[in-house]
């Protein structure tokens, strides 16, 4: 879906508004669709007075009070416990599986949404939601993920703020960064092991481009750009073919490579099973093969630059104020006032709840419409959970 999609307003909006809340699926009533937004938002059927009480908000016909019923669903504790972890953890590992532990990354993005924090802050903040102490016996810790594995063994309620709470990062035990490095989730212990684990680190900017703009190197490819800034271990003749090179390689490499820059003090240290943080010091991985094009980019510092502000990637709407910097929590906030991150976390939320990817021209209006009320509300991630919900009840 094209980011510069017309975006419809007055009788669209309204129109999409009484599908949903007046005209819904044939037969449906308004307590069919109160519990169909719970069902969707939770997982679990809500009890007979949450049940009662979402009805009678629905049944007004008001969608601010539609809203509303969605707001009063997500007090569930399954909501933060089983629904949004299940929604989260795929984007903390490479294999984009559900099936892993609750770990730092997911804990931070629940507690990130929970506590209505903008979600700006995924990329950007001194922040790591952890289990208040003496919750459960293993406190954090910078070299394992026991803490984790027991608050979801104890089923934790991780929607009470008495029990799990955010701290920053670099007050935690055997932090080696500082709150100008934290990242969110960039930096967190279960990022590292996923995504700094050998490799180049290239990887890590490859899953934040697709958990956070919803684009894969594939859809990122632009082989205008400049080359400059591509590394040395990238051969600019694969097969003796320097073609290859300028039709192919060049169109993800020329943009990944220089925003890359900004991870190359982080590696994962697989020994000591956690991450290591080299300030003012370019891991090795950055300067590997070097004889394959002596001529290429050297790393010498934690530099990064988007040079897809200009060429076909303008489109992802880049909006931070400077197009370079130094470190992830730049780099991170160049992602997060792109108007691409904010229109990919209304198209998850809807594949999410809605059971379907979008597929009509009103669903891409209201796509765009919701990620404008996620702007304005100062990027509230409930928010769009409720008015997904909401568009799609009668669905």
């Amino acid at each position: 879906m094209s980011f510069q999609a017309t975006r419809r307003a007055g009788r669209g909006v309204l129109a999409a508004l009484c599908a949903a809340l007046v005209c819904g699926a044939a037969g449906a009533t308004p307590r069919d669709q109160a519990k169909r937004i719970h069902d969707r938002l939770v997982g679990v059927p809500p009890d007979a007075a949450t049940l009662d009480q979402m009805t009678a908000l629905v049944s007004t016909g008001q969608a601010a009070d539609a809203l509303q019923a969605a707001e009063l669903a997500m007090h569930h504790p399954a909501f933060y416990r089983t629904a949004l972890k299940n929604f989260i953890t795929p984007w903390t590992n490479v294999d984009r599986t559900v099936f892993a532990d609750l770990n730092d990354y997911t804990a931070t993005v629940i507690g990130i949404i929970r506590d209505d924090r903008p979600f700006t802050d995924v990329l950007t903040a001194d922040v790591v939601y952890v289990g208040t102490p003496g919750t459960v016996p293993a406190g954090y810790s910078q070299t394992d993920n026991t803490h984790y594995q027991q608050l979801e063994q104890s089923q934790i309620d991780l929607g009470n703020p008495a029990l799990f709470t955010g701290v920053p990062q670099s007050t935690l035990p055997g932090s080696q960064i500082t709150a100008a490095d934290a990242a969110g989730v960039i930096t967190t212990r279960a990022a590292g092991e996923a995504f700094f684990k050998a490799g180049t680190n290239r990887r890590m900017f490859r899953f934040t481009a697709i958990n956070y703009l919803c684009r894969d190197l594939e859809q990122l490819k632009d082989v205008s750009r400049p080359a400059d800034r591509i590394r040395q271990d990238v051969n600019r003749s694969p097969g003796g073919d320097s073609t290859v090179f300028h039709t192919q390689c060049i169109g993800c490499h020329s943009g990944m490579d220089p925003m890359a820059g900004a991870f190359a003090y982080f590696q994962w240290d697989d020994t000591a099973g956690r991450t290591v943080f080299t300030r003012n010091q370019v891991q090795p991985k950055f300067l590997i093969n070097a004889n394959v094009f002596p001529g290429g980019y050297v790393t010498v510092d934690d530099r990064w630059d988007n040079f897809w502000r200009e060429g076909p990637r303008a489109e992802l709407g880049w909006r931070a104020a400077a197009s370079g910097g130094f470190g992830p929590k730049s780099f991170g906030e160049e992602i997060v006032r792109s108007r691409a991150f904010s229109v990919c976390q209304v198209e998850k939320v809807f594949q999410q709840v809605c059971f379907r990817p979008p597929q009509t021209s009103d669903d891409a209006s209201a796509i765009e419409r919701i990620a404008d009320v996620f702007e304005a509300g100062n990027y509230r991630m409930k928010s769009v959970f409720a008015e997904v919900a909401v568009y799609c009840m009668g669905q």
